[in-house]
Protein backbone atom coordinates (compact mmCIF):
# COMPACT_ATOMS: atom_id res chain seq x y z
CA UNK A 1 0.00 0.00 0.00
CA UNK A 2 1.15 3.51 -0.81
CA UNK A 3 2.20 5.99 1.86
CA UNK A 4 0.65 8.79 -0.18
CA UNK A 5 -3.01 9.46 -0.95
CA UNK A 6 -4.58 11.89 -3.37
CA UNK A 7 -7.89 13.57 -2.53
CA UNK A 8 -10.33 14.76 -5.18
CA UNK A 9 -13.75 16.37 -4.89
CA UNK A 10 -16.73 14.85 -6.72
CA UNK A 11 -20.46 15.49 -6.92
CA UNK A 12 -22.82 12.53 -7.21
CA UNK A 13 -26.48 12.81 -8.23
CA UNK A 14 -29.52 10.64 -7.54
CA UNK A 15 -33.29 10.80 -7.64
CA UNK A 16 -33.46 8.50 -4.56
CA UNK A 17 -31.45 10.25 -1.83
CA UNK A 18 -28.18 11.74 -0.62
CA UNK A 19 -26.67 8.38 0.35
CA UNK A 20 -27.39 7.02 -3.11
CA UNK A 21 -25.85 10.16 -4.66
CA UNK A 22 -22.63 9.59 -2.67
CA UNK A 23 -22.62 5.91 -3.67
CA UNK A 24 -23.02 6.90 -7.33
CA UNK A 25 -19.97 9.17 -7.10
CA UNK A 26 -17.87 6.38 -5.56
CA UNK A 27 -19.12 3.78 -8.05
CA UNK A 28 -18.28 5.99 -11.02
CA UNK A 29 -14.85 6.92 -9.64
CA UNK A 30 -14.02 3.25 -8.99
CA UNK A 31 -14.22 2.58 -12.73
CA UNK A 32 -10.92 4.39 -13.27
CA UNK A 33 -9.38 4.90 -9.82
CA UNK A 34 -7.78 2.11 -7.81
CA UNK A 35 -7.07 1.99 -4.09
CA UNK A 36 -10.02 4.11 -2.94
CA UNK A 37 -9.67 4.23 0.84
CA UNK A 38 -12.46 6.50 2.01
CA UNK A 39 -14.69 9.51 1.52
CA UNK A 40 -15.72 12.60 3.43
CA UNK A 41 -19.15 14.10 2.80
CA UNK A 42 -18.66 17.82 2.21
CA UNK A 43 -22.22 18.93 1.47
CA UNK A 44 -25.66 17.75 0.48
CA UNK A 45 -28.00 19.78 -1.71
CA UNK A 46 -31.21 19.13 -3.61
CA UNK A 47 -33.19 20.45 -6.54
CA UNK A 48 -36.83 21.23 -5.72
CA UNK A 49 -39.70 21.45 -8.18
CA UNK A 50 -43.34 22.05 -7.22
CA UNK A 51 -42.50 21.69 -3.54
CA UNK A 52 -40.86 18.27 -3.92
CA UNK A 53 -37.23 17.16 -4.06
CA UNK A 54 -36.56 15.84 -7.54
CA UNK A 55 -32.75 15.47 -7.46
CA UNK A 56 -30.28 14.92 -4.65
CA UNK A 57 -26.63 15.96 -4.90
CA UNK A 58 -23.85 14.94 -2.52
CA UNK A 59 -20.41 16.51 -2.71
CA UNK A 60 -17.65 14.22 -1.44
CA UNK A 61 -13.89 14.26 -1.01
CA UNK A 62 -12.56 10.88 -2.14
CA UNK A 63 -9.12 9.57 -1.11
CA UNK A 64 -7.20 7.02 -3.12
CA UNK A 65 -3.68 5.62 -3.02
CA UNK A 66 -1.00 7.07 -5.26
CA UNK A 67 0.68 4.16 -7.02
CA UNK A 68 4.45 4.20 -6.90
Amino acid sequence: MSNVAKVIELVGKSDKGWEDAAANAVKTAARTLHGISGIEVVSMTAKVEDGKIVEYKTTIKLAFAVET
